[in-house]
């Protein structure tokens, strides 16, 4: 078993790839000194992202402790999560609250 990703913090949602992941692979991932397997269901590209909990459509996307957007879609356990079913809540002046 590989360890290719990185999630930092016990709320995460969401690992991190470390390097290319293929789809299929079972990684080893180490969340607040638990230890857990996930297999891989979509190709993961070094730097993204992918679901270590199930994320239904609307909840929080929990990167390194901070939200940083809403699902768009049901994600499952080691579904890639990117803008294809992710959508941002940071710097969106459009969700301001206008007077």
């Amino acid at each position: 078993m590989n360890r290719y990703a990185i999630a930092m913090h016990d709320i995460d949602n969401v690992a991190t790839a470390v390097k290319d992941i293929p789809l299929q692979e079972k990684i080893e991932l180490i969340v607040d000194g638990d230890s857990r397997e996930i297999e891989i269901i979509d190709p993961i590209p070094f730097g993204h992202k992918f679901a270590i909990k199930p994320i239904i459509k609307g909840q929080d996307v929990v990167k390194y402790g901070e939200f940083i957007g809403k699902a768009t879609e049901d994600i499952d356990v080691g579904k890639h999560v990117h803008v294809h079913n992710v959508e941002s809540t940071r710097g969106r002046g459009d969700l301001l609250k206008k007077p």
